[in-house]
């Protein structure tokens, strides 16, 4: 029975790896249930299937569809262990502290307050998770809007926009690109010398669009700007030891990313040994509590769905048809991966989508060759990443933002995040356009 039911998978294991895939796509769209759960039955079946084997030898020989083969561990590395050392410095009070700093500089202009913030929240996610930037200022942020006597809405939907893009310049600001540089072997570096011009083009441009809308939102008494001007501060830092060796730590792990080139050693490598030396002074047990395993989860799960696809010869056959619509021009294949990716990531996660398309990308690559595969790497990246301020649900920062907003009686409605979000998708991706025929493909 078993034997013949793998003899069936394997006669139309191309449409039945896909399907999975595809279901597992449905179901993560519709948020019924968690999308961790449904990676890993996805994963589950995918392996009971015998999509992918099971063993790690098969006939005394290596096998190269053992399913851990495509759980890309580089990624679940440097994600737990980013995850760590944010988890530990921001006990100190550091990042708000950074926070206060600055905008008592704008001596409690809300114009001033608005730009601050962005560029905060933008910088502050190249290097931290997205969520955990937008969780560290939404504090800030309700606490300003109050003294002012302004709506928040303004600061928190120039935050969202703000952490997507400055996600986007390094290889730890967006998931999507740990994924992508692990798969193409790009290093920090490359990301930061490839993506940092044109994002911080597109976050210029997303603030003076802010201005424009909001301006007349953002107005307030000249005592109300002075309350925030001369805010206390003097209590933010809560551990000042923590805070200092935080600070070591996390300045040596970002150099040990940028001398990748030159030492060698692999950004998870670099991002554990941080998390190590932190730990050293922690209880792990709590900390670990910290860590977002659902999501650590829901990557394992993922990349063994793919994995399965990619067994079975269905990634190839995606690779062939997308080369084959565009005759193999390289501009036009890179501009459909840049406007697909920004506008299917406006919709549903940007984290299974980026997942799936990197080993049809390296499919590519070995037809291609490394070249011409360069600038489409670069596509999906700034496509997948920019693409999450499409919608209210296009990311995670996202989501979390609008539950806090409509917790505290701001509701920020999904129309008129999009009427904004929209626009904001639409100029990002048309600077980017230019940018990359510019850089690599005129």
């Amino acid at each position: 029975m078993i034997e013949h039911l793998h003899s069936i998978v394997q006669a139309h294991n191309v449409a039945i790896s896909a399907s999975i895939l595809l279901i597992a796509y449905v179901f993560i769209a519709l948020e019924k249930i968690p999308k961790v759960t449904i990676a890993l039955i996805g994963a589950a079946i995918t392996i009971l299937l015998g999509l992918v084997s099971q063993t790690k030898t098969l006939n005394g020989t290596f096998d190269p569809h053992y399913f851990i083969n495509f759980v890309d561990f580089n990624v679940i590395f440097l994600l737990v262990s980013m995850m760590i050392i944010v988890s530990i410095a921001a006990k100190s009070g550091m990042f708000n502290w950074v926070a206060n700093k600055l905008l008592k500089l704008t001596k409690g202009h809300p114009i001033g307050i608005l730009i601050t913030l962005g560029l905060f929240t933008a910088v502050a996610s190249a290097f931290l998770d997205n969520v955990t930037t937008v969780i560290l200022i939404m504090p800030v942020t309700f606490f300003i809007a109050d003294k002012l006597d302004i709506k928040p809405i303004p600061y928190l939907m120039t935050e969202i926009f703000a952490s997507n893009i400055g996600g986007t310049a390094t290889l730890i600001g967006d998931p999507p690109n740990i994924i992508i540089g692990s798969a193409a072997g790009l290093s920090f570096m490359d990301f930061v010398k490839e993506l940092t011009p044109i994002i911080s083009v597109i976050m210029v441009a997303m603030l003076f669009l802010m201005w424009l809308i909001f301006r007349n939102d953002l107005k307030t008494t000249q005592e109300k700007m002075q309350d925030v001007a001369n805010m206390d501060t003097s209590k933010t830092i809560t551990d000042l030891p923590l805070m200092i060796r935080s600070a070591i730590v996390l300045a040596f792990v970002i150099l040990g990313f940028i001398l990748h080139d030159i030492t060698h050693i692999e950004t998870c490598v670099t991002a554990m040994i941080g998390a190590s030396i932190l730990l050293l002074f922690e209880k792990p047990k709590e900390i670990f509590e910290e860590v977002e395993w659902n999501t650590i989860f829901f990557f394992i799960g993922l990349f063994i769905i793919i994995g399965g696809l990619e067994a079975s010869g269905g990634i190839a056959l995606m690779a062939k048809w997308v080369l084959n619509v565009t005759a193999g021009s390289e501009s036009a294949t890179a501009m459909i991966i840049l406007w697909a990716s920004g506008i299917i990531s406006g919709v549903i996660d940007n984290i299974p989508y980026t997942a799936t398309m990197t080993p049809m990308l390296l499919e590519i690559r070995n037809v291609m060759g490394a070249e011409y595969t360069l600038p489409l790497w670069w596509c999906l990246s700034l496509g997948a990443c920019l693409g999450g301020n499409m919608t209210i649900i296009g990311a995670a920062a996202n989501v979390i933002v609008s539950e806090t907003s409509a917790n505290q009686g701001h509701k920020i409605e999904f129309m008129h995040f999009f009427k904004y979000g929209f626009i904001v998708m639409l100029i990002s991706l048309t600077l980017s356009s230019i940018y990359l025929w510019l850089r690599f493909l005129r």
